[in-house]
């Protein structure tokens, strides 16, 4: 490659079918079997030291990974946006209730299918390598490279603050999914394409996914 001939920079939220959507259209998707640096905690995503570090811990490794894949492999890509899988012992407490305490999740950021687990180790080393003397991330060796696959699944785009997702939740949950015969499986996953840490709650853009299977007998 020379210097009149850039390289090609690979961004998967225009070009995957799965992280498509529009506001207040469910439909359904197959979501193929992809790459996810992972990272679980439990409680109230406000007010939980675990989710802050959560995310203090993602993003490097992310960045490292890319950075490593454009000087070894030649292959750029655009770091994909935060990720999140939602659940609770009573989901009455995600969907109506909306008690954050008593929530479980489990973040994520998406990884090009070349990726490899010696690629995320040797991330995961320089990242320690550099951080080591500021005592920080205090989550590095909680992050793990695993795949997810969802298969088929209803989402939607929301617009606006997390809180008032609950309405377009129960649109998918009670009328749409059942609607076409269907039931939920899987946990409710969200797509965070605005970084709620910059972005006003009433401009958020978040893709609301719900993984679902045919009702059968």
């Amino acid at each position: 490659m020379t210097e009149r001939e850039p390289m090609d920079k690979a961004d998967f939220k225009k070009s995957l079918d799965a992280y498509q959507a529009k506001r207040d259209q469910f439909r359904l998707v197959d979501v193929p079997e992809q790459w996810y640096l992972m990272i679980d905690g439990h409680g109230d995503p406000n007010t939980s030291p675990a989710f802050a570090e959560a995310i203090e811990v993602l993003y490097p490794v992310a960045y490292t990974l890319k950075f490593a894949s454009k000087r070894e492999l030649g292959r750029d890509y655009v770091v994909m946006p935060l990720e999140g899988q939602w659940w609770a012992q009573d989901m009455a407490a995600f969907t109506s209730q909306r008690d954050k305490s008593r929530w479980d999740w489990t973040l994520l950021i998406m990884q090009p299918d070349w990726t490899t687990p010696e690629m995320f180790d040797a991330a995961v080393a320089k990242v320690d390598e550099k951080v080591r003397a500021k005592g920080g991330p205090a989550r590095l060796g909680d992050v793990r490279l695993e795949t997810l696959a969802e298969g088929r699944c209803v989402q939607t785009l929301h617009v606006g603050s997390f809180d008032a997702e609950a309405g377009t939740l129960a649109r998918m949950h009670d009328e749409f999914i059942p609607g076409r015969g269907l039931r939920r499986t899987g946990r409710h996953h969200e797509i965070y394409l605005s970084d709620f840490r910059k972005v006003a709650p009433e401009k958020q853009r978040t893709i609301l996914r719900q993984p679902v299977e045919e009702v059968r007998g």
